[in-house]
């Protein structure tokens, strides 16, 4: 509900929500666009200066009435059914409660005297509005009206035809064609929804999740969990039971977790479903890993390394041995960049060889190999075995002993390239990860080539980006850049669209610092140099930290600062 300008100022000042600066600062931008610009409104909340949520409490306040924050709400589903899933999609309302004072509403317009006197004919009863944001109510109303899923199911199927999508039967999963869907049993056909959904918002994981009155549907989309819908708990079991089949699990074990996979395509793409089932309190809980093979296979140029970056790493993996490591935490991105580095390399005249657990995607031309710990068959004797097959370049999964690295170590000093993982926080702390795991110093100075350590961050969404001009604490961050800062800096944000979901943002790009070990390094690792040490030298040899990555990042529009401050809070962000 948009508040005449006039009356808003008003309101704020009122409330002392702004200050006059913020406020003739708003002006300034409304008067830039002219008369076909933006309202108070909505410039407010572009800059910043107000959230959604200030605004609505603030008008609640006004209306005398009660501001609901929906996504902390569980009503009875008998409840939020009471109406009509149309009449509250076009009205913008949800009913939350009913009582001896009549049915609580949430509503995205309370001051709608019409829709009000309308409800309280159809419902024969007195009606309570209270204020909601639209969005929390549409997301609130797909949780629980079946109908209005069917609608979803159906735009969503649309939407897949309108790129021209077809699926082709695979491993346990019956859809044939799309027109097919609307047709199948409904839990199937509530299981292809959700992997068809998946795919159409890019989701690399699907997550079940259930409580004692839902089945909650989350979709993890570049990076961020977000809830898409809930099913009533007594669908839970026959969903699961459904996703077990697929995979050719046991339907009638719940106690135990259980893994599993199963494969799609679509049009020539390849997705693989990487399942995980674990027994909870509340029922099965089920994780689904989406493994799309084409989003797979990008090359080096394309994952959002910095200029100079990208070029020095390219020299060091065209040399013919040493440790190559790539750093960072669980879901930085670490295995794209090795398959990338690999894919580069590839070129038919080496063996390449991986070991790997599990091994994510199938590579052409490369030897893979998945560690089987259950069985004896773990990195450390993969790798033993691998370097009896003359091997040009090894991968390794993960270093995560001192027999794997004892190993790989002896692989890079006897002629071998080899790429691996591991997890630090930054790229001055891989060595002292070695050496903690039981390394010899001058067997790492010898055979370490480089770390480069990443976060991944999303980017700004392109169709609803949009410049304003940096509050003051923003600039203290971006003042820690290498270049000052021009006197009319202006950076990005998303206002969320369609395009993006909502969300202001559209996939993901690498922040990254690479250390090389020269010279000097090599010297410091010898003398068992500390972690800070080696960074300060390697800064001062020219190396850039991820944070400044970062914000070069932000300055050219690419994500926002508090993506790049939420990946790098927990490294040195020092200059």
């Amino acid at each position: 509900m948009k508040i005449p300008d006039k009356k808003l100022e008003a309101s704020i000042i009122k409330h002392g929500l702004v200050t006059a600066q913020q406020l003739e600062q708003a002006r300034v931008e409304i008067n830039r666009a002219g008369k076909n610009g933006p309202s108070l409104q909505t410039v407010l909340l572009n800059l910043g200066i107000l959230t959604e949520d200030v605004l609505l409490r603030m008008q609640a306040k006004e209306l005398n009435l009660p501001y609901m924050e929906l996504d902390n709400l569980s009503p009875e589903p008998e409840i939020v059914t009471l109406l009509a899933e149309d009449l509250c999609l076009a009205k913008g309302l949800i009913v939350l409660d009913r009582d001896d004072n009549g049915l609580l509403v949430a509503m995205e317009n309370p001051h709608d005297h019409v829709t009000l006197e309308d409800l309280g004919k159809i419902t024969r009863t007195k009606i309570r509005p209270a204020l909601a944001s639209r969005g929390a109510i549409l997301r609130k109303l797909s949780q629980y009206h079946e109908h209005y899923k069917v609608k979803v199911v159906e735009k969503l199927l649309a939407g897949v035809k309108d790129q021209g999508l077809q699926l082709t039967e695979s491993m346990g999963l019956d859809i044939q064609n799309l027109d097919q869907v609307s047709e199948q049993a409904p839990i199937i056909k509530t299981v292809n929804l959700f992997l068809l959904s998946a795919l159409m918002k890019r989701a690399s994981d699907i997550h079940l999740v259930p409580d004692r009155k839902l089945m909650h549907v989350k979709y993890r989309i570049d990076g961020v969990l977000q809830e898409s819908q809930a099913l009533p708990i007594s669908m839970a079991p026959s969903v699961v039971s459904r996703i077990k089949i697929m995979c050719k699990l046991d339907i009638a074990e719940k106690r135990r977790p259980q893994d599993g996979s199963f494969h799609l395509n679509i049009e020539g793409r390849e997705i693989d479903f990487r399942v995980a089932v674990t027994p909870t309190i509340n029922g099965e809980k089920v994780v689904m890993r989406v493994l799309d093979k084409s989003a797979m296979m990008l090359g080096l140029d394309h994952l959002g390394f910095g200029g100079e970056t990208l070029h020095t790493f390219k020299q060091l993996i065209h040399k013919p041995n040493g440790i190559i490591l790539i750093v960072g935490p669980t879901g930085s991105g670490k295995t794209t960049t090795l398959y990338a580095a690999l894919q580069a390399l590839n070129t038919g005249d080496k063996n390449i060889t991986t070991v790997e657990d599990p091994v994510e995607y199938e590579i052409e031309g490369l030897t893979q190999i998945q560690v089987h710990g259950e069985i004896g068959l773990n990195f450390a004797t993969v790798l033993r075995s691998i370097l009896r097959q003359d091997p040009d370049i090894v991968l390794v999964g993960e270093i995560r002993d001192l027999e794997t690295t004892e190993i790989a170590i002896r692989a890079a000093l006897t002629g071998h390239l080899v790429f691996a993982t591991l997890h630090t926080n930054d790229a001055a702390g891989a060595v002292a990860r070695l050496t903690e795991m039981g390394a010899e110093p001058y067997l790492i100075a010898s055979s370490l080539r480089c770390a480069m350590s990443q976060r991944l961050v999303r980017t700004i969404c392109p169709k609803c980006k949009v410049a304003f001009e940096p509050s003051v604490e923003m600039c203290r961050h971006l003042q820690n850049h290498a270049k000052p800062l021009a006197d009319e800096t202006r950076i990005y944000r998303g206002e969320g669209c369609r395009h993006c979901f909502q969300t202001g943002y559209r996939g993901r790009t690498v922040v990254s610092e690479l250390l090389v070990v020269t010279e000097e390094i090599r010297r410091m690792i010898m003398r068992r140099a500390s972690s800070s040490e080696i960074q300060t030298t390697a800064l001062g040899e020219g190396m850039q930290t991820m944070y400044r990555d970062g914000m070069q990042k932000v300055l050219q529009g690419v994500t926002t600062l508090e993506e790049v401050l939420a990946v790098c809070e927990d490294v040195d962000i020092g200059c």
